[in-house]
């Protein structure tokens, strides 16, 4: 164990407990005041960041101030630190959920798919039936929960609740942080200070609706149960039979496998970095998630792999490829620049943190070494695949646990063995425990300030600058509703990507072409020629299937702002397709257009 004890004592007296609710109080009534005058109508290319009330701004650096100065001082109850960090969670990820009637991501809209087709025929789909989307018949496990919670509540849908998920998800991840950090200190200000830089610092966007989501939180819980349960000193006290944690963690790994593909990957190179460690060379959880895992890849995901395996093949290996993003994923503009660079900067920031915290703690480095090979193992990963041109913010945020940790020891006074202390009290050495003598407010509290509020900031743009491509205003979605409400079995949806809400309704039944996934020559052809080329790629559609033609705000604002077409150049589309005496115009608003292919022979309705 380890202790921090450099710093002054506390105030003494009812003052002293009562001033740490002061700037929590003015904070959380700064982002009342600013959530309730924010427009939220017309984003920019900067998202949520140039919309907010610049309340919103001041109650977060309050805050932030006021958690600096209550987490530093070792005598004030932990329950501060804990209220400044759900402050810090209701700031950071209710936000969107307040501000936004429709949720955010069309990914979150797609599972919402899922689950509905789920409820519906009782069952996914197979291979042979849907294609790619046949990967969430093998890995059902969020989706089965899912569905089991929206009859629970007895609700129409989980869009009713999928808005808060990012603040869920959160949440779930403070009992394993905690459990984790208490393993290698009892002091809380190192503890609550890494795990409010976890939270500034995961920016990646892995809390939305998703499996992954989830799968990250058992993952975490996982870890805390090891490093809690399966070390030697927890053997050596006689804490509860290794068979009880090992059934555990069982049954999280077995909830993590068939749940999402990636994670138990992760899980397994960090239970393995683990074994490493001399404290930590029990292979039981090691074995036991590999063999999960590989049991599920060989039964149920075995069709989706087969199919994957050439190209996950290719990619091993070819880490210069697997952190590249390719076409259609380089920021263009602005704003989609600034924010790409406030997140490199913010994560660039924690692992320089983390890295001085290693080097500046020698104690840390010793008594936190498990820790250390845990936010290290997920970096061999760059090697083995792209994960769809998205390993790297995986990586990221796979080592983040760690990383915070480290990053919040570097903010705080060198820390020393409790030992030390003991002895250093004994000979009286009053300067040395840090037990007495004249508070001071020097270059190591406000240097360490300015690094807190700067990541804290940080984070804003970081997390919400992309909202002009995640936000569906309520008239796309109706939009899009519409258009589901009136499509036939068998029809096909034309659009030029697939961010817009509902993206995914009937996809069991309903076909989908987004032109940007396409060869870049054949994107050049729809520009040149749009009417012509796109009535030809849509003709093939049988009776009583109708082809449409849908562009969107969302659709728009993902092409311009990721580098694919820009404004102009789909303002040609459009406007070659209402010319055309080919598309009939089915319906439109301020979010977008929809357009029907007319068929030949018989009456057009």
């Amino acid at each position: 164990m380890t202790d921090l004890s450099d710093l002054p004592p506390a105030w003494s007296g009812r003052r002293a407990l009562v001033w740490p609710g002061v700037p929590l109080l003015v904070a959380l009534a700064l982002w009342a005041y600013a959530v309730r005058h924010t427009d939220v109508s017309r984003l920019d290319d900067y998202g949520l960041v140039s919309a907010l009330h610049p309340a919103f701004w001041a109650g977060l650096a309050v805050l932030t101030t006021g958690f600096w100065f209550t987490v530093r001082d070792a005598r004030r109850p932990g329950a501060w630190s804990a209220a400044y960090v759900l402050g810090l969670l209701v700031m950071e990820r209710a936000t969107q959920a307040v501000l936004y009637p429709t949720p955010l991501y069309a990914w979150a809209w797609k599972h919402e798919a899922v689950i509905d087709h789920l409820l519906t025929a009782g069952g996914l789909q197979a291979a042979d039936q849907v294609g790619d989307m046949a990967v969430y018949d093998q890995w059902p496990g969020f989706f089965a929960a899912q569905a089991a919670l929206q009859r629970l509540l007895g609700v129409d849908s989980t869009a009713m609740f999928m808005a808060w998920w990012p603040l869920v998800s959160s949440l779930m991840l403070l009992l394993p942080l905690l459990l984790i950090y208490r393993t290698f200190t009892e002091d809380r200000r190192l503890i609550w200070t890494a795990v409010w830089l976890f939270y500034v610092a995961n920016w990646v966007g892995q809390d939305y609706f998703s499996p992954q989501s989830v799968a990250y939180a058992l993952h975490v819980g996982v870890l805390a149960v090891v490093l809690r349960r399966f070390g030697r000193s927890a053997v050596r006290r006689g804490r509860p039979r290794q068979a009880v944690w090992t059934v555990v963690i069982t049954v999280m790994i077995v909830a993590i496998v068939i749940s999402h593909q990636l994670t138990p990957g992760m899980l397994a190179v960090c239970l393995l970095a683990l074994c490493l460690s001399r404290r930590y060379r029990d292979w039981v959880p090691l074995v036991t998630t590999v063999v999960i895992f590989l049991a599920w890849c060989l039964t149920a995901a075995l069709p989706f792999l087969s199919a994957a395996m050439p190209d996950m093949i290719r990619s091993i290996g070819d880490v210069g490829a697997n952190v590249e993003t390719g076409y259609g994923a380089t920021p263009t503009g602005t704003g989609a620049i600034a924010t790409s660079w406030a997140a490199r900067l913010l994560s660039g920031s924690v692992l320089l943190l983390a890295a001085v915290g290693v080097l500046r703690q020698r104690v840390l480095r010793h008594r936190a070494w498990p820790l250390l090979l845990v936010a290290a193992a997920p970096l061999p990963m760059f090697a083995a695949s792209s994960y769809g041109s998205e390993m790297i913010f995986r990586v990221l945020l796979f080592m983040l646990p760690g990383a915070a940790f480290f990053a919040a020891a570097a903010l705080l006074p060198k820390v020393r063995t409790l030992a030390a202390d003991a002895a250093a009290q004994e000979t009286g050495d009053r300067q040395t425990t840090g037990t007495a003598g004249p508070r001071r407010w020097g270059i190591g509290t406000w240097v360490p300030l300015a690094a807190l509020l700067g990541g804290t900031l940080a984070f804003v743009p970081a997390y919400s600058g992309k909202d002009r491509i995640n936000y569906f205003p309520p008239q796309e979605v109706a939009l899009v509703r519409q258009l589901f409400d009136q499509a036939p079995d068998g029809s096909l949806v034309v659009a030029a990507n697939r961010n817009y809400p509902d993206a995914y309704a009937d996809y069991w039944s309903v076909d989908h072409y987004w032109f940007l996934d396409d060869a870049r020559s054949h994107v050049d052809r729809i520009v040149r020629s749009p009417a012509t080329t796109l009535a030809r790629d849509m003709a093939g559609v049988e009776r009583p299937g109708r082809a449409y033609f849908l562009l969107t705000q969302g659709q728009l604002a993902n092409s311009e702002m990721n580098g694919q077409l820009d404004k102009a150049q789909l303002d040609r589309i459009r406007k070659s397709v209402a010319a055309s005496p080919r598309f009939r115009l089915v319906a439109e608003n301020g979010a977008g257009w929809l357009y029907v292919l007319k068929q030949s022979g018989g009456a057009e309705r």
